[in-house]
């Protein structure tokens, strides 16, 4: 069975959501209160579909562009 991948829309919405998480986290607010005062009024998330996004974004891999090399050693016929 082939394993479905994430969309790069959920992607980018986790990226965000993580790094805004990130940015208010170090000032000393609960979870909670992040989530209340900074993420639910934007993107309308329940707390425990943030706390899936925190820990998905740790298992989410960015594509890999392919090396300079790579597409000069690719020839078409």
């Amino acid at each position: 069975m082939k394993k479905r991948g994430c969309g790069l829309s959920y992607n980018k919405r986790v990226a965000d959501i993580v790094k805004e998480f990130d940015s208010h986290s170090r000032s000393g607010l609960s979870n909670r209160e992040i989530w209340r005062r900074y993420i639910y009024p934007v993107y309308f998330i329940s707390e425990r579909t943030l706390y899936n996004m925190i820990n998905a974004s740790a298992h989410i891999e960015e594509p890999k562009a392919p090396n300079a090399i790579e597409q000069l050693l690719k020839f078409e016929d």
